[in-house]
C-alpha cells in the first residue's frame, strides 16, 4: 500500500471513529430503565467490514472507552473499576473483531457467480446482527462472572444489580438488534456505492464478492449521427 492509499486509510478509519465516539456520546444520555442503548454499533461494524476485524476491535474498544463516562456505567464504576473498564472494553473490541471475522469468512465461501451478490448481503446483514449479540451476551456474562459478589447481594443492591442485568437482557437488546436489523439492508447498498465510487485503501478486494459497475454511458459516447438515423 502506497503512502497516498495509507492517508486515504486512515482518513476512512478516522471518519468512522468521529462517528462512532460521537454517536456513543449521545447514546450515553438516552436510556430506557436502568441502561443505556448503543446507536454506535453500524459504524462499528461498517469499519469491521471495510478495513478488517482489527480495525473493527480498535472502533469497539475506543465505544467501550466512550461508555464508561456514561452515567448508567456510575454503578458498576463504583464497585470495582478495574472489571468494569475491562468489561466495557472487551465487550465492544470483541464484538468487532469477530463481525470481521465473520463478513470475511462468508464471504470466503465460494459459490456460483450468480449467488456471489446474495452471498455478499448475507455477510454484511450477519454481521451487522451479530454485533449486538455479542456486545449484550458478553457484557451479561461478564457481569455476572466478574460482578459474582454483586449479583449475590441481598437488599436494595442485589436488586439493583438483577434489574440492570434484566433490562440488558430485554429492553436495551431489542432496541439495538432491532435498530441493527433495520439498518443492516442500508449498510449492504453503502457499502456497494463505497466500494464501487471510492477508494480509501479498503482492506478487502470488494470486486471479488459483488457485481461488476455497470459501464456508464454518457452524450459524449454516443454517435449523433447514428443516433438520428
Amino acid at each position: 500500500m502506497n503512502n497516498l492509499m495509507k492517508i486515504k486509510k486512515l482518513v476512512g478509519i478516522g471518519v468512522l471513529l468521529a462517528l462512532v465516539v460521537i454517536l456513543q456520546l449521545i447514546s450515553n444520555y438516552i436510556s430506557f430503565g436502568p441502561v443505556n442503548i448503543t446507536l454506535a454499533l453500524i459504524p462499528l461494524t461498517m469499519g469491521a467490514i471495510l478495513y478488517g476485524p482489527i480495525t473493527g476491535m480498535v472502533l469497539g474498544m475506543a465505544m467501550g472507552a466512550i461508555i464508561l463516562v456514561a452515567p448508567g456505567t456510575t454503578f458498576f464504576l463504583s464497585f470495582n473499576v478495574g472489571l468494569t473498564v475491562l468489561l466495557c472494553l472487551v465487550k465492544t473490541g470483541v464484538a468487532g473483531l469477530i463481525a470481521g471475522l465473520i463478513f470475511n469468512g462468508i464471504t470466503a465461501i465460494k459459490v456460483d457467480q450468480k449467488y456471489k451478490n446474495p452471498k455478499f448481503a448475507t455477510s454484511i446483514i450477519t454481521s451487522a446482527l451479530i454485533t449486538p449479540v455479542l456486545n449484550t451476551g458478553i457484557f451479561i456474562l461478564g457481569a455476572t462472572f466478574m460482578f459474582t459478589n454483586l449479583y449475590s447481594e441481598s437488599g436494595n443492591l442485589g436488586e439493583a444489580f438483577s434489574l440492570v442485568i434484566a433490562a440488558t437482557f430485554t429492553t436495551n437488546f431489542l432496541i439495538e438488534f432491532l435498530v441493527s436489523a433495520i439498518c443492516s439492508p442500508a449498510l449492504v447498498y453503502l457499502v456497494k456505492v463505497l466500494a464501487h465510487q471510492s477508494n480509501l485503501g479498503f482492506q478487502n478486494k470488494f470486486d471479488l464478492y459483488i457485481e461488476d459497475k455497470k459501464e456508464e454511458i454518457t452524450f459524449a459516447d454516443v454517435d449523433s449521427d447514428k443516433l438520428f438515423k
